[in-house]
């Protein structure tokens, strides 16, 4: 099976490491995994330098798991750091210098990024982190491209997140990676949160906590939007749903999800057509034509600037994962 190992710290805040606990050990989805309906579900392992460590709040953690459990598994997850301005351990980083040599991936939460970047696996590519940190972080490891804006950036064996709520959508992320958009919509489902947000999401919104009756008519618009993705459909549409003028609609949609209206529906159509490529035999032309492109020609246009690659490619590979 596949082992996640987060770690822990003296004086963490549970909610970091939580969720990803939350996500890779459902237990529900362990038990079913095992009996064979699918491939493996994961392991996990809160790993610390002490075998107990105080949390915010009063309580202690014990767990048999150190150091040495982190550096063996398949997913490290550093879910933070607990101060900016200290450098990490020398064993930490270690540990974390050892599971990069061995080929397991890396995954940091918004100050976990300085564990990455100080144990020097974040050399040469692009991160992130929280946007608050993203300066400091940059003036510390000037060999890492820091870019303050995303949720989340995907540099294939090493991640990094923005706050820890974007860690929720790039765990996300993995599950969908590992194992596809039907198991991470099932897991996102479970969890009552967004399926998906896309990783190059603005991670700072100017509002973000609109009024509530715009958010209202807003979320209203997406929601019957994503009900007709299967058909063209317009900004003025989009517009009337919400009862404002398209100027007024704009600036509110952006101001509640720090995208446009445009973008947003081509990320939809996008995430919506994922499931199709891996469970039916439709072809890519009516996988286009059943999310709502208006021809083959930009569904591989838009599905290569989102996903990275095209949409048969995108099928051979679930396709072996499958088989």
């Amino acid at each position: 099976m596949h082992t996640v190992s987060i770690l822990a710290y003296d004086r963490m805040s549970g909610f970091e490491s939580g969720l990803a606990a939350e996500i890779f050990g459902m237990t529900e989805l362990s038990e079913a995994f095992s009996a064979g309906i699918a491939r493996p579900w994961y392991t996990v392992r809160l790993c610390a330098e002490t075998p107990e460590i105080g949390m915010i709040g009063g309580a202690t953690l014990t767990t048999p798991y150190g150091l040495s459990d982190l550096a063996a598994a398949d997913t490290v997850i550093i879910p933070s750091v607990r101060d900016v301005n200290v450098p990490p351990s020398p064993e930490l980083l270690e540990a974390i210098r050892a599971a990069h040599d061995r080929g397991a991936r890396l995954v940091s939460i918004c100050s976990g990024a300085f564990a990455l970047a100080a144990a020097g696996v974040l050399a040469g590519r692009s991160a992130t982190t929280h946007w608050i940190y993203a300066d400091l972080l940059r003036t510390r490891h000037p060999m890492v491209t820091v870019d303050p804006a995303p949720l989340y950036v995907d540099e294939g064996s090493v991640l990094t997140s923005a706050g820890c709520a974007a860690g929720l959508d790039l765990c996300l992320h993995l599950v969908r990676s590992d194992h596809g958009a039907k198991v991470a919509n099932d897991v996102a489902r479970r969890l009552v949160v967004a399926p998906h947000r896309a990783g190059g999401q603005a991670q700072f919104v100017d509002s973000p906590v609109p009024e509530p009756t715009t958010d209202g008519r807003i979320a209203a618009s997406m929601e019957w939007a994503l009900e007709h993705l299967d058909r063209p459909i317009t900004l003025d549409e989009m517009a009337g749903r919400s009862s404002m003028s398209r100027r007024t609609y704009l600036r509110q949609f952006a101001s509640a999800t720090g995208t446009t209206p445009i973008k947003w529906l081509i990320e939809q159509r996008i995430q919506a057509s994922l499931a199709l490529l891996e469970s039916s035999s439709l072809s890519i032309e009516q996988v286009a034509a059943r999310v709502g492109f208006e021809s083959p020609v930009t569904y591989r246009h838009h599905f290569g600037r989102s996903v990275k690659t095209t949409p048969s490619d995108y099928r051979n590979c679930f396709a072996e994962r499958s088989a």
